[in-house]
């Protein structure tokens, strides 16, 4: 156990950094097309850019945030369960996460595969997408194991 939560969170670490400097490029990028723009001089592009690291930016901050528990949840009604039953309902939605987003990792990649196939391009720029879309399936990939990680803890601390 200790060595997924080891993998776990030297995976997300490093996706994470790899966010920020996606973060920053974005920025820089964007900053740097509106002051252009004043000059109309605006960078061919960069609004496909900006839409790619955007999406690795999100992507790859998934199983980070999950693993912080920074993401949203709504409790109003369970809050209202006995323990026993809040503990059975996060366990089931760590399942239900680790499932849907494992699912959602699979057919993203296998459209990778097929963008790549074709050999598709963006529209402006012509510049291969793949790997910005195969990124995100990195990012969910994540998010599906950081819920079997924290699937197996809750499942394992129950038994101690």
């Amino acid at each position: 156990m200790k060595y997924l939560e080891a993998l776990n969170d030297f995976v997300n670490k490093i996706l994470v950094i790899l966010g920020g400097i996606a973060v920053l490029a974005l920025m820089v990028l964007a900053t740097g097309n509106v002051v252009l723009r004043m000059f109309s001089m605006p960078y061919r592009g960069a609004y496909e850019i900006v839409s790619f690291l955007g999406a690795v930016v999100i992507a790859f901050a998934l199983g980070f945030t999950q693993k912080r528990k920074g993401n949203i949840v709504v409790d109003i009604l369970t809050d209202k369960f006995p323990k026993n039953v809040q503990i059975v309902i996060d366990k089931i939605a760590d399942l239900v996460i680790m499932i849907f987003f494992g699912l959602a990792c699979w057919q993203i990649f296998v459209w990778g595969i097929k963008i790549v196939e074709s050999r598709e391009v963006s529209e402006t720029l012509k510049i291969p997408f793949h790997p910005f879309v195969f990124a995100v399936a990195i990012g969910f990939a994540m998010l599906s194991f950081t819920a079997f990680v924290d699937f197996l803890k809750k499942l394992f601390r129950e038994g101690e």
